[in-house]
């Protein structure tokens, strides 16, 4: 399972961008799918997130101004994010719980089966300038 994430860049205060992390691989299923930040010696923190009920979550942060939705059918989210503030500097990351279909080779034979996995996306920078 992997998670490709697309969309950051350069943007003045106020402006806007839009994220994208598309799922692929061998899913069954996506219990929940987001995206934290980190910035240079601080811990990695919530962004935002959607279950796969559609119940969100929001760092107060960003309330108002940050909006998560999904395409189920495409397995990805999208992260629009307006009103930036030079605060909301920082390398984002994708995550996402699935519940990822397996096949191994074992001595006694092919065994196959789901498993849980947390998987993350490599990062993409974002940076508001002043």
């Amino acid at each position: 399972v992997q998670l490709q994430a697309s969309g950051g860049g350069l943007v003045q205060a106020g402006g806007s961008l839009r994220l994208t992390c598309a799922a692929s691989g061998s899913i069954f299923s996506i219990n929940h799918q987001g995206w934290y930040r980190q910035t240079p010696g601080k811990q990695r923190e919530l962004v935002a997130r959607i279950s796969s009920d559609g119940n969100l979550n929001y760092a107060d942060s960003v309330k108002g101004r940050f909006t998560i939705s999904r395409d189920n059918a495409a397995n990805t989210v999208y992260l629009q994010m307006n009103s930036l503030k030079p605060e909301d500097t920082a390398v984002y990351y994708c995550n996402a719980h699935v519940v990822a279909d397996y096949y191994t080779e074992q001595p006694w034979g092919p065994e196959v089966g789901r498993r849980p996995l947390e998987v993350w996306g490599q990062g993409t920078q974002v940076t508001v300038s002043s």
